[in-house]
């Protein structure tokens, strides 16, 4: 299938004597220090889907708390083709935007990108445990009208043609961005499952594309896309109301739960979207861990509600003028301080 995817001031044009001394002596004792994870800074990205804004930005300020100097997680801001390769490099020390078991690909000794691993990868804590959800959702209109609750049923080709917008016979499934994990599974699914032969991927960016589809389900027209939680679509797109969940089956080599029960707008109960239930983890450098007992430990005990993280989500995504990054940065402090009795033991827990 085809994706569519300082300046020095100077004194009479000559440092004076002491200066030129002091900067000597300043050189030899930097070049004495090095560039080790032990010199507290903490290199950090961040994933490319804003749904995981936040919780870097309230990672990067516990760590400076603890007492770390933090870059800048926005300037870091990466897939996972981009990010794990070089987490494995020691580019980076961590983020806190790993989705297990679908970013497992990327803890192999050789990386999905083709790459060899340098550094061992680990990920640590969990931010949010078998909670987040992934699958395929169509608008319930259609659903209603055709009785759709499976991707199976794509597998009539005559079902499939329904959700083809560009006229190739082919439904348009709306997919994830070129480099994330999601992309490639649904690769996966494509060839591997039933419904695959009908079925092409849309991959370009998808705040973008799932733009178009809320435009779809208010004209009534039919769409077909693939969606996470926590995300801002699940607050804007309403299960049961402007959308259903479809089941699907997993793949043979599928790894965990692909089960959820009591979930809302899925036909049933439990509702098997062939989408392991992940887990949001933090993924360190394990070189830069040991060497940084104090982080592993707060990694370790941070966990953010998936309810706070889509209520953020929902508010960055009906802001009228976009949301910046110092939006951004104020709603992690926010939570912060609203938690401030668990951020403490946190901090507590991680000074040891």
């Amino acid at each position: 299938m085809t994706n569519r995817h300082v300046a020095n001031r100077r004194i009479g044009g000559r440092l004076p004597l002491v200066l030129v001394a002091v900067l000597a002596a300043l050189a030899l004792v930097l070049a004495g220090c090095g560039t080790d994870e032990d010199d507290g800074t903490v290199t950090m990205a961040r994933a490319n889907w804003e749904s995981g804004h936040m919780q870097a930005a309230i990672y990067a300020q516990l760590l400076g708390e603890l007492g770390y100097a933090v870059s800048d997680p926005a300037e870091n801001t990466r897939d996972p083709n981009g990010f794990y390769p070089a987490l494995a490099s020691g580019q980076f020390d961590l983020w806190v935007n790993g989705w297990f078991p679908l970013h497992d690909i990327y803890l192999e000794g050789e990386l999905v990108t083709g790459q060899t691993v340098e550094h061992p990868i680990e990920p640590v804590g969990y931010q949010v445990r078998s909670g987040a959800l992934q699958g395929y959702m169509i608008d319930k209109a259609t659903a209603d009208a055709m009785g759709i609750t499976s991707m199976s049923q794509l597998a009539d080709a005559s079902v499939a043609r329904v959700f083809d917008q560009n006229g190739n016979g082919l439904a348009d499934l709306i997919g994830c961005n070129d480099g994330w994990g999601c992309q490639t599974v649904i690769e996966s699914h494509i060839s591997d499952l039933d419904w695959g032969d009908n079925v092409e991927q849309v991959s370009d960016d998808y705040n973008d594309l799932v733009a178009g589809v809320r435009e779809r389900v208010a004209s009534g027209e039919p769409v077909l896309f693939y969606a996470w939680t926590p995300n801002w679509t699940y607050e804007v797109l309403t299960p049961g109301e402007d959308v259903v969940w479809l089941e699907s089956p997993a793949l043979d080599d599928e790894e965990g739960n692909t089960e959820v029960r009591g979930l809302r707008g899925c036909a049933s109960d439990p509702c098997n979207l062939g989408w392991a239930v992940s887990s949001i983890r933090a993924v360190g450098n394990e070189d830069f861990l040991d060497d940084n007992d104090d982080i592993r430990r707060l990694l370790e005990v941070v966990t953010i509600p998936l309810e706070d993280i889509a209520a953020q989500n929902a508010k960055m995504a009906t802001a009228e003028l976009g949301y910046s990054e110092n939006q951004v940065n104020a709603d992690a402090a926010d939570w912060i301080e609203a938690n401030r009795d668990a951020v403490d033991r946190w901090l507590e827990t991680a000074r040891g």
